[in-house]
């Protein structure tokens, strides 16, 4: 694997560092992905499970949408691959997806919540609400959730990549 992650500092101020360990996480999922061919990107590690690298992929898409759109700055944006009546649609692959139409909009997604955030100071609280709860978030929860989401995730997409090839590690 050649992605190239940058720890984050260990010295630096709390922004700094939660951004950095955020995107830490981004670049090992990218990483664990790297290599691999859609098919592979496509493999379940674990039946019934649909858990795949693409669809962990298509889920942090989702997922960065939700907290940096829709919740923070009260952006009316519709899910991704995901709806009520499929509310794991992002893990429901077809044949015709690509990795690199999630990577891309991943992405793209990614872009948008590092613009979204910049507006808001870590004390600042999002303009929109929690679509099931109703509550607002501070930036500073947001950040550290998704450093958990990804956290977890990334875990999955360790055994994931192991069973499709043998990789390991961090």
């Amino acid at each position: 694997m050649t992605n190239e992650r940058r720890m984050p500092s260990t010295t630096a101020d709390e922004r700094t560092m939660l951004e950095g360990w955020l995107e830490f996480h981004r670049q090992t999922l990218a990483r664990k992905c790297e290599g691999l061919g859609d098919e592979q990107l496509r493999f379940a590690s674990a039946e019934p499970s649909p858990l795949s690298l693409m669809g962990l992929v298509r889920h942090m898409a989702d997922v960065e949408r939700s907290w940096f759109r829709r919740v923070l700055t009260n952006e009316d944006v519709a899910p991704l691959y995901w709806s009520d009546e499929d509310p794991d649609g992002d893990f429901h692959l077809a044949g015709t997806d690509t990795y690199q139409e999630a990577h891309a909009v991943w992405q793209t997604e990614i872009e948008t919540a590092r613009r979204n955030a910049a507006r808001f100071g870590l004390d600042d609280v999002s303009e929109g609400k929690h679509r099931r709860t109703g509550e607002r978030f501070n930036l500073r929860w947001i950040y550290t959730h998704m450093i958990e989401e990804y956290a977890r995730h990334n875990g999955h997409a360790d055994l994931i990549r192991e069973r499709i090839d043998g990789a390991t590690g961090d």
